[in-house]
């Protein structure tokens, strides 16, 4: 009873929280619904006992959604409302509709389905974390090192790009600096 009113709170608390963030004119709006509705996804993993899930979602998604917000705070005009200009209602609508129902019947085919079973059945006696490891570090250890070297050179190639960048509007802004300090002194 207890599992059934905390899924039925839980959805209607994340359907709102992402229809506010798809609605909203307001970017901070936006990303504070965002933020919300990722930490009520971390409820549905602790209902269905997957407490490392659960963690992993509030620490690694939410976490990337407040960066999120506070990049959005220094860069943009955030009092503004942003006003869409849509040539084509009708064809988002139905590109919409089309997605929705493919999303449908891609979570919906498993369940009718009597033909899936689990290539790694439950290990009795094997905490939830204990058992993402097994997992993680036997069959999926190579994908696992070669995502960990893929973000490793994005960060470092992030790090030279920003800082070429830097350098350039740094020495753009000293030169019209420059620029106007001679002027007025003429």
């Amino acid at each position: 009873m207890f599992e059934a009113i905390a899924f039925y709170l839980f959805s209607a608390v994340t359907i709102t929280m992402f229809t506010i963030t798809v609605m909203s004119k307001n970017a901070l709006y936006s990303m504070s619904a965002l933020a919300a509705g990722m930490v009520m996804i971390s409820g549905f993993f602790f209902l269905l006992d997957a407490d490392f899930l659960g963690v992993v979602q509030i620490i690694v998604y939410t976490g990337a959604v407040m960066a999120l917000y506070a990049f959005g705070m220094m860069f943009f005009n955030t009092t503004r409302e942003v006003k869409e200009n849509v040539r084509a209602p009708m064809l988002v609508f139905l590109l919409s509709g089309m997605s929705a129902l493919l999303l449908v019947v891609a979570f919906v085919a498993p369940i009718v389905s009597d033909h899936i079973e689990a290539i790694y059945p439950v290990v009795e006696g094997v905490e939830n974390p204990q058992a993402v490891g097994i997992v993680l570090f036997t069959k999926y250890l190579v994908p696992f090192e070669v995502a960990a070297v893929m973000l490793l050179v994005a960060m470092i190639a992030g790090i030279i790009l920003a800082g070429k960048k830097m350098d350039e509007s740094l020495t753009l802004k000293i030169d019209a600096d420059e620029e106007f300090q001679n002027r007025g002194s003429k």
